[in-house]
């Protein structure tokens, strides 16, 4: 399971008159925002944006320079792949280790949506006993040990949540390294990142 929320991508103006610096051609821009707010590549904009992105990362700098910020709730399994990609990347996330007492366990908390029966059983069986554990650690003075207990015990199907923040560049390397991932988190992360404005010339670069 995994859920991306809350969006935005900015500073696509900016990247694309820096992709001009070189050749001093800002004479040659044509883009602009339209009334939602939305910045729009012109022909001769975006003709460049494509033939930058396809001559390779020395010459598609100015992808880097555009960001998306988006919340991520996601299982552990997932995040320690995704920390894989700690350069150009920004991340604050919920506390495990601080909050982790601060409300009961649920089902809902832990991705669960591939689990058989029999192990679904199984894991509401140690839903059960992080609860258990979880008020005893409120109720008896939050002891250290019972604290240990609920962080050890935790599987690694828990959900936690962060605001990331990364730009195209990244982007790029994570679509072409792990659209064919087996984890289905991945294929979701890979389709979300086609939503994003220009995603299929100055991510993916295809000739649309």
């Amino acid at each position: 399971m995994i859920k991306l929320e809350r969006t935005s991508v900015m500073n696509l103006d900016n990247a694309m008159r820096g992709a001009r610096n070189p050749l001093n051609s800002w004479n040659r821009m044509d883009s602009a925002f339209d009334e939602e707010g939305n910045y729009v590549l012109g022909p001769n904009d975006l003709d460049l944006a494509q033939r930058l992105r396809r001559a390779g990362s020395d010459h598609r700098k100015f992808i880097r320079q555009i960001f998306v910020s988006v919340d991520i709730t996601a299982p552990i399994y997932w995040w320690k792949e995704y920390d894989t990609y700690k350069i150009a990347t920004v991340a604050n996330s919920t506390s495990t280790m601080h909050r982790i007492h601060s409300r009961p366990f649920e089902r809902d908390d832990f991705s669960h949506d591939h689990m058989t029966p029999d192990t679904l059983a199984f894991l509401d069986v140690v839903i059960e006993r992080l609860e258990s554990i979880r008020l005893k650690y409120m109720n008896e003075g939050k002891n250290k040990e019972d604290w240990y207990d609920m962080i050890q015990l935790l599987p690694s199907s828990y959900n936690q949540m962060r605001t990331c923040t990364l730009n195209y560049e990244t982007l790029v390397n994570i679509y072409f390294a792990r659209r064919n991932h087996k984890l289905e988190e991945w294929h979701t992360f890979c389709d979300w990142i086609l939503t994003l404005p220009y995603a299929r010339e100055l991510i993916v670069a295809e000739e649309v």
